[in-house]
């Protein structure tokens, strides 16, 4: 490809709304435009890269067993409502009516999708273990969408569904996705790591995020350096802290004017913020209230409230006719009280403290001296684990402080068991005759997410440092002044050369000023840059800068061919 032909608009300053560096440098290299929130086209430089990725994808999801497909985008909501699925994925899903009248989805996911083809098409055991992908557009209303290919309503995934007749087996499958992930962002050239994650919608039994290190990272992760522990803020399993047993006090109410807040609660009362008891009042889509305590000290995480609430699919922050109705008040919350019109979800550390302070469930009134297994009514209460993980939490599996860092998750894969195998009704016969129900799993990557991860991990001041393997070129070959025939013709020679022994190799013909040129490779990130100069017309050696270190080094030109070669193979 020589670079007059190259459709690849650079720009000098990022677009304004753009926040991440990952999405300015897109925008500037020429690798994305905007068509409108959370929509973006890419120009070829951008596609080249994705094809690069999801070459690499299809390489490993080939190897593992894996048959690509292709399924229909546009999904009939019968399938979704079977499933159950309908209501929970609520406005993020997008929703259309044909002309006559019939609901469909454009689809978010595809599990009801190739559930109901497998359904219908997979009778015997002897068909199994199955496991089919497709690399496709998804679409979901983002009600905020950001940071350019981060966080999109339209993107492009790779997903793959595994079929089993046992949990063994579905096991195996599991493991080998799990391994072809680690292959996949190794060859992408990221620092990654698989962390225990929630399976959020797609429901099922457990699941890893594989998540790309990165401080502009959304996901947090909690991670242990004494082991090989590590889980998003919203899975991580957390160990009861317990208190030093005290000599218990009577229950007191006391006065505790205007002190609607755990902050002011402690000042007032001069007590340690970790000897009070903190309330978040939250609603579901059917309107009931979910209260939570947690320590004061602590927050609480709304994936382990949901799910540990029986039918609840979203949290909102509860209104205050409903906390009213629970014979309590916003700010002077506690589970001591209050009738059977709120459910209430009490964290396990809560459960061992003693002479504590809590709401009193009225208006500037607390209670002082709370030992929650005295006073909480254990009929009423659902004790879990439902506080957000902190630097310095005990590891669940050493026992050693955990830390925390930030990540892109690129790829998540799932156990779904029978979840839309039963609900659907997809079922086969076994070795005895006897009919069976799928066992499945769910493994996805975001092609788009994993070049935005692949910029936000590696880049500098003057752009894009690719990994060879993801680059849009290997290899740039730059004549400094191509209205000189010798250079130009020079430059020419190694470029073909290049491309006859298998290089990926672009010639910067345009008759630019070099400083331009040069700006441009660093700004698109090309691996290696070869320069033709005119000392190299005097010489006969040739120039390769690596962009990851900034190394020039100087080869004759009998070697260059060779020594590229070498160098490609280190990147």
């Amino acid at each position: 490809m020589r670079a007059t032909q190259l459709y690849a608009p650079t720009l000098r300053e990022s677009p304004a709304e753009a926040e991440l560096v990952s999405h300015k440098l897109m925008y500037r290299a020429g690798l994305i435009r905007k068509a409108a929130g959370g929509l973006y086209s890419y120009l070829p430089l951008g596609w080249r890269t994705m094809k690069k990725i999801m070459q690499i994808i299809r390489e490993e999801m080939d190897s593992a067993g894996g048959q690509e497909i292709l399924m229909p985008i546009v999904q009939p909501a019968e399938i979704w409502q079977t499933s159950g699925r309908w209501a929970v994925y609520g406005p993020e899903m997008m929703r259309l009516k044909d002309r006559h009248g019939r609901e469909f989805a454009l689809g978010p996911t595809h599990e009801e999708m190739i559930t109901t083809l497998i359904r219908d098409e997979v009778r015997s055991h002897k068909q199994l273990p199955l496991m089919l992908y497709q690399i496709q557009n998804k679409y979901r209303d983002e009600i905020r969408p950001r940071f350019g290919l981060m966080r999109s309503r339209e993107f492009v995934m790779k997903d793959l569904y595994s079929f089993d007749k046992d949990v063994d087996g579905m096991n195996v499958s599991y493991q080998k996705m799990y391994d072809a992930y680690t292959k996949i962002f190794t060859r992408c050239g990221l620092k990654f790591r698989p962390v225990e994650a929630d399976n959020g919608a797609i429901g099922g039994g457990h699941s890893h995020e594989f998540t790309v290190l990165a401080p502009s990272g959304e996901s947090s992760i909690a991670y242990c350096e004494s082991c090989d522990y590590a889980a998003s803020d919203e899975k991580a399993e957390l160990k009861v802290i317990t208190a030093d047993v005290e000599e218990l006090k009577p229950l007191e109410k006391v006065s505790t004017p205007d002190c609607h807040t755990i902050e002011l609660v402690k000042n007032f009362l001069n007590v340690p913020i970790e000897k009070t008891i903190k309330a978040v009042a939250f609603m579901d889509d059917d309107e009931r209230l979910i209260l939570a305590f947690v320590r004061g000290d602590h927050e609480v995480n709304e994936i382990k409230v949901l799910n540990v609430v029986e039918g609840a699919n979203h949290l909102y922050m509860a209104e205050e006719k409903l906390i009213n109705a629970a014979n309590s008040c916003a700010g002077f919350m506690s589970p001591i009280g209050l009738n059977d019109k709120a459910i209430i979800i009490v964290d396990q550390t809560v459960m061992e403290m003693y002479n504590a302070v809590a709401g009193a469930n009225e208006v500037d009134a607390h209670f002082i001296n709370v030992t929650p297994r005295r006073d909480f009514d254990a009929e009423k209460i659902h004790v879990a684990d439902i506080r957000m993980v902190q630097a310095g939490d005990p590891c669940p599996k050493c026992g050693k402080p955990l830390h925390m860092t930030r990540g892109i998750e690129v790829g998540q894969v799932f156990t779904l068991g029978k979840k839309y195998s039963q609900a659907l009704n997809a079922t086969f016969l076994d070795e005895d005759g006897s009919t069976k129900t799928f066992e499945m799993g769910c493994y996805g990557i975001g092609v788009g997410r994993t070049m935005a991860a692949a910029i936000e991990q590696n880049n500098d001041a003057d752009g894009i440092i690719w990994n060879k393997n993801i680059a849009p070129f290997e290899v740039v070959v730059v004549p400094v002044n191509a209205k000189d025939s010798a250079q130009l013709e020079f430059a020419e020679k190694i470029y073909d050369e290049l491309k006859s022994a298998g290089v990926d190799v672009l010639l910067d013909d345009r008759k630019e000023r070099a400083g331009v040129k040069f700006k441009d490779c660093d700004l698109i990130g090309y691996p290696l840059r070869v320069t033709v100069s005119p000392k190299t017309l005097q010489s006969g050696n040739v120039e390769v800068k690596v962009r990851h270190s900034g190394e020039f080094m100087t080869f004759a030109r009998a070697d260059v061919i060779k020594n590229i070669l070498e160098l490609l193979k280190t990147l």
